[in-house]
């Protein structure tokens, strides 16, 4: 009754809520906002200041009384206050501050979040305005978003990079058989990338250098054409400003730990897939989403050290957004597959 009530003038959102990253899908306009999951607040009165790229600008370079936060961590609600107020302030923004009516809300969420965590981000998006909100985990969400028919009874291998999390799940008849939420992924990549740099050049940068490199020259295997690329940080020796170049054969080795700890994990997962799902898998391979995706050279490592096929999916960035887009589409073919703390919808 309260879909026949409301269904005519309510705009269903969808939202994959990432560590780095949050992106919102209004049903029947697309992907509407694309903004990074930082809060600017005031420490004294806990005030929002900021929030999204603005809030991300000043990452660095607050004064004392300010604090640039990324409520965020590993996937999952760090901070459930600040949350609260960024999806409000996304939400809000995403409907263009209309109040007409709540809308129904979908988000995204790694395999592996407790029970405490799906139940965290629910409130969270009912506090901030949505009138019923439902969770569907990121792996099953990319499958949708690469154009898999997660309903057939075949083995499929969704790999998903974020930002907080790597998102692994063996996906059968509308369900994730086997799954892992591995912690190393695009912020752990930034972090290798900054040790790196202390390490062997004796400098210290920023996290939105770190990233920088990460997207410019990142890379996991070295190229056959060397990239590079000049960056500016402090000399821990002399403590003054300097610039350095680096290159792609050095951020491969800097991320060589965190890929090889994304394979084992991979190899972990097969080996508890039922026999009859890995031989889909020997046949399928493996899809990969995400904007880990997009490192180079990832693909073949995964390939060459797993002895599968690698797809990386077209639009690997919007690959979880765009299967919760899908599923607004079709909410009732779909609404079997999403997840609850109670487990009934």
């Amino acid at each position: 009754m309260k879909w026949n009530l409301f269904g005519g003038f309510s705009q269903d959102i969808g939202i994959d809520l990432g560590t780095a990253n949050t992106l919102v899908h209004l049903k029947g306009k697309g992907i509407v906002l694309r903004e990074p999951s930082v809060v600017a607040i005031r420490k004294d009165t806990g005030a929002v200041l900021a929030v999204g790229s603005d809030a991300k600008g000043m990452i660095g370079r607050t004064p004392g009384n300010i604090v640039a936060i990324r409520p965020m961590k590993d996937g999952v609600i760090a901070d459930f206050e600040v949350t609260q107020a960024m999806l409000k302030y996304f939400i809000n923004k995403a409907r263009n501050g209309s109040s007409f009516s709540k809308p129904r809300v979908v988000v995204g969420v790694p395999s592996g979040v407790t029970e405490v965590e799906k139940r965290a981000v629910i409130d969270a998006a009912i506090q901030a305005g949505a009138r019923e909100a439902y969770l569907i985990e990121e792996p099953m969400a990319a499958a949708i978003g690469a154009g898999i028919d997660v309903f057939q009874p075949e083995g499929n291998l969704i790999v998903d990079i974020g930002g907080g999390t790597t998102e692994i799940g063996v996906i059968s008849l509308g369900g994730i058989v086997k799954t892992s939420s591995l912690k190393v992924a695009g912020d752990r990549f930034d972090n290798l990338i900054t040790e790196y740099i202390r390490q062997e050049h004796n400098l210290l940068i920023g996290y939105k250098t770190a990233e920088r490199l990460k997207i410019e020259i990142g890379a996991v295997i070295p190229l056959e054409e060397e990239l590079t690329c000049e960056i500016s940080g402090r000399n821990l020796i002399t403590g003054l400003p300097v610039n350095i170049t680096v290159t792609s054969t050095e951020i491969a080795n800097a991320l060589e730990e965190a890929g090889n700890q994304i394979i084992e994990e991979i190899k972990s997962i097969l080996e508890k897939t039922p026999p009859e799902l890995s031989s889909d898998i020997k046949r399928t391979g493996i899809y990969l989403t995400g904007g880990g995706a997009l490192l180079r050279g990832l693909d073949k490592k995964l390939s060459n050290s797993l002895k599968l096929n690698v797809t990386v999916v077209e639009d690997p960035l919007n690959a979880v957004i765009n299967g919760i887009a899908k599923f607004l589409g079709n909410f009732n073919e779909y609404k079997s597959i999403l997840m609850s703390p109670e487990n009934n919808y």
